[in-house]
């Protein structure tokens, strides 16, 4: 299957495919509005999607609600820092808003470890660092062992060299003799003000180690440097090592987006969690 497309409708950064049968508005461009939404449902119809989900700034959302969208997730001052953002989502068959319940036991589970961070160190020897071309190699194949699907080519080098010439930073964890045990990314959008934290790996030789936690807080850091307001997460909901890590270090939960993507080999609801940067 062909990894899903990212494009842009006017100013408006979409990602679409088979992948993960849906749309997913990545950056709404205001001027779009509301043509925008007509040529969302034609798509949508020309490729038999069954799911349309958009990041939408509270100004524009009542557009979306009149037009069969729903909120599944808030996140406080999510645009620059001061517009509350949502995640609206439009499902166009019923089957796909049919939510599993261990969903809520997880995240049940989770939220009893909010704040509960404990002080990541490395082992001695080891090193954390942004991620470099010529790194790509390596880290495509870390992301192809540990993601059976992913909803991006995380496996591709080519991918990967791609992104980090544009707005992605990647960051690796490498043990004493360079192997990388763990990476993430921080997807920034900075004209929104806000950065996803994603794409959190761990070696099988290397887990139960906080790598993920210490990751997360040295991309803070950096992001906080860059001038990001908010941090957010789209989390697989039935992960619980994932969502404690974000609960942990915390993040609010904001919502979860039913039936949402294909990672790890199949269709997964994510929940979304946030954090303000600039407290």
């Amino acid at each position: 299957m062909s990894p899903d497309t990212v494009t842009t409708i006017g100013g408006t950064l979409v990602q679409h495919g088979r992948v993960s049968d849906r749309i997913y508005v990545m950056h709404l461009s205001p001027a779009d509005l509301p043509g925008i939404l007509d040529d969302l449902d034609a798509l949508a119809e020309t490729e038999g999607y069954t799911k349309i989900f958009a990041k939408v700034p509270a100004s524009a959302l009542s557009l979306f609600i009149a037009r069969g969208y729903v909120v599944e997730a808030r996140v406080p001052r999510f645009f620059r820092g001061r517009e509350d953002g949502y995640f609206a989502s439009k499902f166009l068959d019923a089957k796909r808003r049919r939510e599993s319940a261990e969903t809520a036991a997880v995240l049940a589970a989770v939220r009893e470890k909010a704040g509960d961070a404990r002080p990541a160190d490395l082992p001695p020897g080891w090193t954390c660092a942004p991620a470099a071309e010529d790194d790509a190699e390596d880290l495509a194949a870390l992301y192809g062992e540990v993601f059976a699907t992913y909803p991006f080519p995380i496996a591709d080098p080519g991918y990967l060299r791609e992104t980090m010439a544009g707005d992605y930073r990647y960051f690796l964890v490498r043990t004493e003799d360079g192997r990388i045990a763990a990476a993430s990314s921080a997807e920034i959008y900075p004209g929104d003000g806000n950065v996803e934290m994603t794409d959190f790996a761990t070696h099988r030789a290397f887990r139960g180690r906080n790598l993920s936690i210490y990751l997360l807080s040295r991309m803070e850091e950096a992001m906080r440097a860059a001038g990001m307001k908010t941090a957010f997460t789209i989390a697989r909901a039935l992960s619980y090592p994932i969502n404690a890590t974000f609960a942990r270090a915390g993040y609010a939960w904001a919502g979860t987006l039913v039936n949402n993507t294909n990672i790890c080999g199949g269709f997964e609801s994510m929940n979304v969690w946030y954090r303000t940067l600039d407290e």
